[in-house]
């Protein structure tokens, strides 16, 4: 999945010269958190919600109202915009996008074709993509299976889930080294994690998983935890 997929296409910018009031305003009456800032055609800097609320009046001025209301009408969003913006290309996948914002500690990604803005791309579309790549929304059940790393354990563990006629809606994989711990609720724990082994979670399409849970059991495999009927 690219960034294309997923970005606010044509997104609200703001000029450079724009007062941090008027910034301000744009911000809550169209519900966005940041605005690309333009000089021209060209983007020059992003400015987020709380770049402009750091600046905005606070009870513990020593300026009265309207000398602080006098310099933020003066105040341009130039002055406090970020300058230096990392952005995407159309064709970024998702997770690429997803890396950048954590490794930047940032929320929002402007996305160019060449030089010029086409749209962005925040933490809300990462989230509502991953939502649809996991398959969130359809009913099934999330089982999750103790893995040794090895070739052909995914093949293994497909194989009894076709023979039982059940559709494979996603996968997900989660190495020894970073494994998620295993929630203590003993209506959904079949058994705990040992140490140094990986975790697969597989959502299937039926929402009465107990013959895949015997059948993979059957075979070896030692089932940690299933949800059903979400």
């Amino acid at each position: 999945m690219f960034v294309a997929n997923r970005m606010t296409p044509n997104p609200i910018t703001i000029d450079e010269e724009t007062p941090v009031l008027e910034a301000l305003d744009i911000m809550r009456r169209h519900k966005v958190r940041r605005l690309p800032v333009m000089r021209g055609d060209k983007l020059v800097g992003i400015v987020t919600e709380t770049d402009l609320v750091r600046v905005s009046p606070s009870p513990a001025t020593t300026l009265s109202v309207f000398e602080m209301n006098y310099l933020l009408a003066r105040m341009k969003v130039k002055e406090v915009m970020a300058k230096e913006v990392v952005t995407v290309r159309p064709e970024t996948t998702i997770e690429e996008a997803a890396v950048l914002m954590r490794e930047h500690a940032i929320a929002g990604l402007p996305v160019m074709d060449g030089t010029r803005l086409v749209g962005i791309v925040t933490e809300t579309n990462l989230f509502d993509a991953l939502v649809d790549m996991m398959g969130l929304r359809r009913p099934g059940s999330r089982i999750t299976i103790e893995v040794t790393d090895r070739p052909g354990i995914l093949a293994e563990i497909s194989k009894i889930i076709a023979q039982l006629g059940i559709n494979v809606i996603s996968v997900a994989t989660f190495p020894a080294t970073n494994a998620p711990e295993i929630p203590a609720d003993p209506s959904r724990c079949l058994s705990e994690p040992e140490e140094g082994k990986g975790q697969l979670v597989v959502r299937v399409n039926t929402t009465e998983p107990g013959k895949l849970v015997a059948a993979l059991q059957e075979a070896g495999f030692k089932v940690l935890h299933v949800v059903s009927g979400s």
